[in-house]
């Protein structure tokens, strides 16, 4: 599963620009609070910390949000069920006047998308009134490309935190299990919050974003955000990641069987590379 920019058909929707939410860094000698979190198990350097803060996140058993702009996300991670899930909304804006809703469902080899459609421009999509409510089956086969149909149980952080953390170039913690930093945007365009487009327009300032986190008292990762400056004719906008219930999510369950049809053409042209 990718989160970055997608359409529908000839319908430019842009569901996600990445963002926000920062503040500056300073470079500093040790607290209180980073002594503190040594005594509790956790790293007293700042980087060691963020960096063992996504090691529970690769066990795959938590669930997540992102909130920014005009994106919204949600889901759940199982990997003790092979299952997961996500579910997307974009609000309408001036531009397009669509708004879309998208829910992803993942068990094993199996996947659905229930994908809804509102405003204006939602009537100039063929074949999707038709497919309201429905969760659409989909032929992996006609989806190896399309990113934003798939999810890697090989890889499942949703908003791959432990790439921007690899980037950081400066962090200080701020508090207790609070940090604050920069990270080079060009190291970390591969996440699926910083794509290469984005990281491209924002020229020499692509190598000092802000950042912050917040872990837990277990020194896990429970919130990372970032701010990307306004840039290529794009506003800067806020992202905030949040990870919870870890170790304790519930299995993802398939959809109803009689919400489900089989993937409609229309869908595999929309989401094809």
């Amino acid at each position: 599963m990718n989160i970055r920019r997608w359409s529908v058909g000839v319908l430019a929707a842009a569901l996600f620009v990445p963002g926000l939410a920062a503040c500056k860094s300073e470079a500093g000698s040790p607290t209180a609070d980073s002594k503190s979190a040594a005594a509790s198990g956790i790293p007293a350097d700042p980087k060691e910390a963020l960096a063992a803060a996504t090691k529970e996140i690769q066990k795959g058993n938590f669930t997540f949000g992102i909130k920014g702009g005009e994106f919204n996300g949600s889901g759940t991670v199982h990997m003790p069920s092979k299952s997961a899930e996500m579910k997307l909304e974009s609000g309408q804006t001036a531009n397009d006047d669509l708004a879309m809703s998208m829910h992803l469902v993942f068990i094993d080899a199996d996947s659905w998308v229930k994908l809804e459609l509102a405003g204006a421009m939602a009537d100039a999509v063929p074949g999707f009134k038709a497919m309201k409510g429905k969760y659409q089956h989909l032929d992996r086969s006609k989806i190896k490309n399309a990113k934003e149909l798939n999810f890697d149980f090989t890889d499942v952080d949703p908003a791959g935190a432990d790439k921007m953390i690899k980037a950081i170039t400066d962090v200080k913690q701020t508090g207790e299990g609070t940090y604050a930093g920069t990270i080079d945007a060009t190291k970390a365009s591969d996440s699926d919050l910083l794509d290469a487009e984005t990281v491209k327009a924002l020229g020499a300032q692509a190598s000092a974003v802000p950042f912050t986190a917040k872990l837990d008292a277990q020194g896990r990762l429970t919130e990372f955000a970032v701010q990307v400056p306004a840039a290529g004719g794009a506003e800067a906008q806020a992202v905030t990641v949040t990870y919870a219930d870890y170790g304790s999510a519930a299995a993802v369950q398939a959809p109803p069987a009689g919400q489900v049809v089989e993937a409609s053409d229309q869908l595999y042209q929309m989401f094809q590379s």
